[in-house]
């Protein structure tokens, strides 16, 4: 192999119109080896092969004109195959896909902004779905902003009172109560998004009066963006890989399957030893030495909420409570309804009467 100032050298000279022959005979070296270096130049200055004309370029400007209209909307190769085709298009279906995977613009994803709060400040809730059927099987995850420290309960229904146990037993589990706390759009928690304006929600009654027995403010994250209570899904994750699937497959391997008393046995476990005392990506420190000093910036724990879950389930309220019955019905049954006398009447009325009389009671 020739160092790059012979290989330099054979390039000038043949540009200056020396032969193959001459420059061999005057660098000693093969022509084969001048071919071989000159190559890359004879390559560069062939002219460019002719593009090979498809059946798809007379609509390439109706395509184009399509999906700029659209914009920011996109239109499906189907449907942009179907309509050229009725324009007199012969060709198939990848090679319109081939075409508009060439014109899509990639938009690049918004910078992900950690948005931090101070210690005691926010609270992340979430579900997550194990299990549906007959044998369903969710978890409550909360998860504290500032420390990270995280918070599981398995449960069999998402309903109002299970989900506000399972705010009571976390509060006891971090000592404390925060001072707001993250939903996402969960039917139990808000009814309606915006519904006294921008920002303004209905929440559930009986929700809205266990918030404020315990002194915290309902947050709701944007919809359709996951992100906005990054903290808890992020840990769900971690939950499911790291908790859940290992312990449903041992169980499974033994013909078992995971109920809610087995997997809160073991979750309890799994955050004393292994969650919370890990090395939090993020912060970098043991999400349970962070709770210590959290603890202090949370509010204390009140009496426990006595609120009636009626107000969050008026059917069941209708359905538990006797059901007045019209005032004619009232007439009719009292009509029909035997009256009864103290016995010294019945006796009296058998002193009245004379020997030999029939009494008919």
């Amino acid at each position: 192999m020739l160092s790059i100032e012979e290989q330099v050298e054979i390039k000038v000279l043949a540009r200056q119109g020396m032969s193959i022959r001459e420059i061999s005979r005057q660098l000693q070296v093969s022509r084969n080896t001048v071919r071989h270096y000159l190559r890359d130049i004879t390559a560069t200055q062939r002219t460019p092969r002719k593009r090979r004309r498809h059946k798809l370029d007379p609509y390439r400007g109706y395509i184009e004109e399509r999906l700029r209209a659209a914009h920011p909307a996109w239109l499906p190769a189907t449907v942009l195959c179907r309509e050229i085709k009725l324009l007199g298009y012969e060709g198939g279906m990848s090679r319109v896909c081939q075409f508009i995977r060439g014109l899509r613009v990639v938009r690049p994803e918004a910078p992900l902004i950690r948005f931090e709060t101070p210690a005691g400040q926010q609270m992340q809730c979430d579900w997550i779905v194990f299990r549906r059927g007959k044998h369903p099987l969710s978890a409550f995850v909360a998860t504290l902003s500032w420390s990270r420290t995280s918070f599981v309960e398995f449960v069999n229904n998402e309903k109002l009172d299970t989900l506000l146990a399972c705010h009571e037993h976390a509060f006891e589990y971090f000592g404390g109560v925060p001072r707001e706390i993250l939903y996402d759009n969960m039917k139990t928690v808000v009814l309606e998004r915006d519904a006294y304006g921008p920002g303004k929600h209905r929440f559930q009654p009986a929700f809205l009066d266990f918030a404020n027995h315990y002194g915290f403010v309902p947050r709701l994250c944007q919809p359709y963006r996951a992100k906005t209570k990054g903290k808890v899904e992020r840990f769900n994750g971690y939950l499911r890989r790291s908790f859940y699937v290992p312990l449903a497959a041992q169980l499974r391997v033994a013909g078992l399957k995971l109920d809610v008393i087995t997997a809160n046995a073991e979750v309890r476990r799994w955050l004393a030893e292994v969650a919370n005392p890990r090395i939090h990506g993020t912060t970098q420190v043991k999400p349970a030495e962070r709770l210590n000093e959290e603890r202090l910036s949370l509010q204390p724990i009140p009496a426990p909420w006595r609120g009636d879950l009626c107000a969050a389930r008026p059917h069941l309220a209708k359905r538990d409570q006797p059901t007045p019955r019209p005032a004619v019905v009232r007439q009719r049954l009292e009509q029909l309804t035997p009256v009864q006398h103290p016995l010294a009447i019945y006796e009296r009325l058998f002193e009245q009467c004379k020997p030999g009389w029939e009494v008919s009671v």
